[in-house]
Parts: structure tokens; C-alpha cells; sequence
């Protein structure tokens, strides 16, 4: 197995027909560096890395867990993704995939329609740029889904408040949510960098225009930014809520302390005007 290499392209057979492309979310990482020279020592590959599946396939595989796969059979794909089980660091019990299929058309390239994705050429390049948005698609279908979960275990909370009732939530349920929402964050913005453009645009820069279109026509940006506002409200709804259970926490502790003065200050009294000497 061999890191990606730009010229790399699909094999001649393949040239002429549809070609299917599947994304796998498989877990929060996979070890890249037993996969690009199994035989040999470790080493550190860059991400992603491209290597051949069968006769005919070709692979991406993300350091950040996600794996995209072209001109497979769905036993073939599955096969693939059994022998990566191995290497993947916290696996997800069911993978989140995503399917399209490549069809050559040099006067649309990047356009997506219907499930196909449209493209001049099935180089290496443009296979990078399709993994690259795809797995980033798939990403963020996992995380939309989990953030969705924790938004609807909030949502109480903020009703609870709006009538002005005391949130029934215990504050290590809070900051449970808040770790989730924390977590969500770090991978789409620290591990996966949705946002940020593939390096190999930097040297391939007429490649620009297909990734930016093929990036519009699955909504990376606007999904990554919907994400990111569902996420702060749930944060700032959880951290609103146990600031609120603190405050009432110190305000219960104040009026402890008052108790205990006025019990102390009446006890005094006793012993001044009412205690029998």
C-alpha cells in the first residue's frame, strides 16, 4: 500500500463505465501507518492515503476514521472494511455510509444530480477530491445525528425555564452534555478540519473550481455551520441551566448560614434572660 499519488487513476476497464463510490465512517481513527508499508517498519504516511483494493478498486482512508471506496462490489467493500477492523481505534457499531456513483462527463465536472457525481477524468486527483468532500459528508451525517440526540435531551431544560420551573437535571448530567457537545467540536474542527481545503489543492490549484462545487452540492459549509450553531446553543443551554442550579446551590447555602446565626443568636438570649441560674 502506497500513500496517494496524484497521477494514480482508475484502471482502463473502468474508464468507460459508471464507477460506484462509497463513504464509510468507521471509527474515531485509523492507524495509517500500518497500512502504507505492512511489511516493513511503521511508518507516517500523510492522510489520506490511497491505496489499491482488488483489481480494479481504489481506497481513501482518513486518518480520522473515514474511509472512501471506488469501483467495489458491496462484498468487495465490506471484505475491505473487515481488514481494517484491525487498525481502527474506537469503531462505531454502525458505521455511518454514504453511496453515489462517477460518471464521466468532461463538460460537467463536479456537478452532482441525483446520486451521480459528474467528472472530466477518474485520475488520481479528481478520486482525492471526491474522497475528500465525501468523507466529510459522512462525517458530519454521524455527528448531525449525535448532535440532534444531545439537542433533544436539552430542549427540556430550556422549557423547564421558560415557564420557570427548576430544571429537573442533576449537574453531572449537565456537564455530560456539555463534554459531548466539546467532543463534537474537537473532531469536525480539530481532527477532520471540515472547513479547510485538501493540501492538494495548493499544488494543483487549477483543481480549485471542481472541489469548491462538488463542496456546494453536498453542503459542507452550510451543514458544518448549522452544526456548529445547534452545538453552541446546547452548550450555552447546559452551562445557562447549571449556572442557575450553582446559584441556587449558594443561595441555599446563604440562607443556612443565616439559620445557624439566628438559632445561635436566640440560644445566647436564652442563656441571658431565660436559662435559670
Amino acid at each position: 500500500m502506497t500513500t496517494a499519488t496524484p497521477g494514480t487513476a482508475m484502471a482502463a476497464s473502468a474508464l468507460t463505465d459508471d464507477v460506484a463510490v462509497r463513504a464509510y465512517f468507521l471509527g474515531q481513527s485509523i492507524d495509517l501507518s500500518a497500512l502504507a508499508n505492512p511489511n516493513g517498519p511503521a511508518l507516517a504516511p500523510s492522510s489520506p492515503l490511497m491505496v489499491p483494493v482488488g483489481e480494479t478498486g481504489q481506497g481513501v482512508l482518513f486518518s480520522y476514521g473515514a474511509v472512501v471506496l471506488f469501483g467495489l462490489s458491496e462484498s468487495a467493500e465490506q471484505a475491505f472494511v473487515t481488514t481494517l477492523k484491525p487498525h481502527i481505534a474506537t469503531p462505531i457499531d454502525q458505521p455511518e455510509t454514504e453511496a453515489a456513483t462517477i460518471r464521466l462527463a468532461p463538460n460537467s465536472s463536479g456537478k452532482v444530480q441525483d446520486g451521480l457525481i459528474f467528472l472530466s477524468s477518474l485520475d488520481g486527483r479528481h478520486l482525492h477530491l471526491v474522497a475528500d468532500v465525501m468523507a466529510k459528508s459522512v462525517v458530519l451525517a454521524h455527528y448531525e445525528i449525535g448532535a440532534a440526540a444531545v439537542f433533544d435531551r436539552i430542549e427540556p431544560y430550556a422549557v423547564e425555564l421558560q415557564h420557570q420551573h427548576r430544571p429537573s437535571v442533576q449537574g453531572d448530567q449537565l456537564l455530560k452534555q456539555i463534554g459531548q457537545t466539546l467532543m463534537i467540536q474537537h473532531k469536525i474542527v480539530g481532527r477532520v478540519e471540515i472547513v479547510d481545503k485538501p493540501e492538494l489543492l495548493w499544488e494543483y490549484p487549477e483543481l480549485d473550481f471542481l472541489y469548491h462545487r462538488l463542496e456546494d452540492e453536498y453542503e459542507i459549509r452550510d451543514r458544518h455551520s448549522a452544526l456548529e450553531r445547534k452545538l453552541d446553543l446546547v452548550s450555552r443551554t447546559a452551562e445557562t441551566v447549571l449556572d442557575l442550579q450553582r446559584h441556587q446551590t449558594g443561595l441555599r447555602l446563604e440562607w443556612y448560614v443565616v439559620l445557624l446565626i439566628v438559632v445561635e443568636v436566640l440560644l445566647s438570649l436564652y442563656d441571658l434572660f431565660v436559662r435559670p441560674r
